[in-house]
């Protein structure tokens, strides 16, 4: 599991006093840098390989500017040549928000998937989640 401390700025706050619903996938996405990491280890978009293909979110609760919130990142499922992530979003020790994205491994020249090498899938494997697991509800994180 990945987590990530995020810092609302007022300007991620609209005229309802909550941050913006646009928000919330960059804040998910600032939660993945230990995954791209991975593939890319010094995050140069020369040979960039993973392509988002799938994003799904649920709101849960609102999220406010001037607390800080926290994201975290669990490798959900691993294929071939994708894997899924799972992520969740608190505020105040509240599920504010909570989602899955795909990616694919991409090579960028051949404009093709391909496999995910082993020690990048070893890796992943370390941050699975387990649906089993149980989790203490108010931080995410596995007990």
């Amino acid at each position: 599991m990945f987590r990530t401390i995020i810092h609302p700025r007022v300007s991620e706050t609209d005229g309802v006093g909550h941050i913006n619903n646009t928000t919330i996938p960059v804040w998910f996405e600032a939660g993945r840098d230990g995954i791209f990491q991975m593939f890319m280890p010094d995050l140069s978009f020369d040979d960039w390989k993973l392509v988002i293909v799938n994003m799904n979110i649920d709101y849960v609760r609102q999220l406010f500017y001037g607390k800080e919130v926290e994201v975290f990142t669990w490798v959900k499922k691993i294929g071939n040549t994708s894997f899924v992530l799972y992520e969740e979003m608190y505020q105040d020790h509240q599920l504010c928000a909570k989602g899955t994205a795909t990616y694919v491994n991409f090579n960028q020249k051949t404009q093709k998937p391909e496999p995910i090498p082993h020690p990048i899938r070893e890796q992943l494997e370390a941050h699975l989640f387990h649906e089993h697991e149980i989790r203490d509800g108010s931080r995410g994180e596995s007990t």
